[in-house]
């Protein structure tokens, strides 16, 4: 039930703040427009790294520690910070590691 309210919430908060904006400002276009834009971004990728590193914590893909990829992230993207966080968890493995698609199923 958690996730279904919690995506609700992602869903309207930024998601409404950008459609409201882009209804509201569409017409100056000036720099009130692209930061209020930009914020609306900033609060998704914030809502979204926030939670993906609460379910890092919950169940750690490896020894690189959910708090890893928040930084990863503030730093970079989530293009960026996801993709990284797991190729080194993955990595850190080390030999004997199961094939990825055996190690994404939990198989």
């Amino acid at each position: 039930m958690w996730l279904l309210v919690f995506a609700i919430f992602g869903n309207i908060v930024p998601g409404g703040l950008f459609l409201y904006w882009l209804a509201h400002d569409y017409t100056s276009l000036g720099a009130a427009f692209s930061d209020r834009l930009a914020l609306a971004f900033l609060i998704d990728l914030l809502l979204s790294t926030f939670f993906l590193a609460y379910l890092f914590a919950l169940k750690p893909l490896g020894r690189v520690r959910w708090y890893w990829f928040v930084a990863m992230t503030l730093l970079g993207t989530l293009a960026f910070s996801i993709p990284l966080f797991l190729w080194l968890n993955w990595r850190l493995l080390g030999e004997g590691r199961p094939p990825f698609r055996e190690w994404w199923n939990g198989q």
